[in-house]
């Protein structure tokens, strides 16, 4: 009985640190995974790839565009189709990869050359996006936002929203 127990305790004992040393290694391998496919979003972006961004994009997805506009991924691809979203140039940098469990979140800086509906859209922009891995392996986009970089301001320079509303017969 007792060896048996030092066997199981040895056993433990190797065992919890080769774990724990698997988690960073899968973590940079997810990591290096997530910068992939947000390279292949950039193609998509910059080709107007419909089936790419169709594979991309999880069934269940959200956006949030930098006009404050919320696409779902059939309005997504719609835009795509209908060329009401057109991206020109578009350069990431600043990835930062964020795992937990089968959610990865990047932000990131992209500079973007383009157009919505006609009306530039040229600038820098400040995003996330949400990866969901998925049952069958695949990650999969869930959530996106983008939110302008205004003009060099900064936020102190811009001025504070208001909750008063006024009235019909104050003015």
């Amino acid at each position: 009985m007792h060896t048996r127990s030092v066997a199981l305790v040895l056993l433990l004992a190797t065992a919890v640190p080769l774990r724990l040393a698997a988690a960073p290694q899968h973590k940079r391998e997810t990591r290096e995974q997530v910068v992939a496919l947000e390279q292949q979003w950039r193609q998509a972006e910059l080709g107007n790839d419909v089936p790419a961004m169709d594979k991309l994009l999880s069934d269940d997805y959200l956006g949030i565009t930098g006009t404050g506009e919320v696409l779902t991924k059939a309005q997504q691809l719609d835009h795509m189709r209908l060329r009401q979203i057109v991206i020109t140039s578009l350069d990431l940098s600043d990835i930062k990869v964020k795992v937990i469990g089968h959610i990865a979140i990047v932000n990131s800086l992209a500079k973007l050359e383009g157009s919505v509906d006609g009306h530039s859209m040229d600038g820098s922009y400040r995003y996330t996006r949400v990866y969901q891995h998925l049952p069958g392996g695949m990650w999969k986009i869930t959530s996106f936002e983008a939110t302008r970089i205004l003009g060099g301001k900064k936020a102190q320079e811009i001025p504070a929203a208001t909750d008063k509303a006024e009235s019909p017969g104050s003015k």
